[in-house]
């Protein structure tokens, strides 16, 4: 007796709405050009910088806070830049990539 029948046996009179599967699409502006991918230190300290988006800050602050959270590290948004503290280069492109941006990966 799976979980169905069990929910089923204890109610009889509900009936199950049929669920839909959400493909995730994201709300952010797709652009032309490549966003720029590159990686720097400051301090001693590796970065990832990711610089040339032309659609709107809040797009762009979107992606900030989904790539800090999808990756569990710190960074912020400032002068139209992701600033990503450590060098995540290689995950921040396939992530971008996954979504539909066009990215190219500058120095070293």
């Amino acid at each position: 007796m799976d979980l169905k029948d069990q929910l089923k046996n204890l109610f009889p009179d509900h009936e199950p709405e049929e669920s839909q599967e959400i493909e995730e699409k994201s709300d952010i502006w797709l652009q032309d050009d490549p966003i720029i991918c590159k990686y720097e230190k400051r301090k001693g300290k590796p970065i990832t910088i990711l610089e040339g988006y032309t659609g709107a800050d809040s797009d762009f602050k979107k992606l900030a806070k989904e790539l800090k959270t999808k990756l569990s590290v710190g960074g912020s948004f400032k002068d139209d830049r992701i600033i990503i503290q450590g060098d995540y280069r290689d995950k921040i492109m396939v992530i971008l990539k996954e979504k539909g941006f066009k990215v190219k990966r500058v120095g070293g």
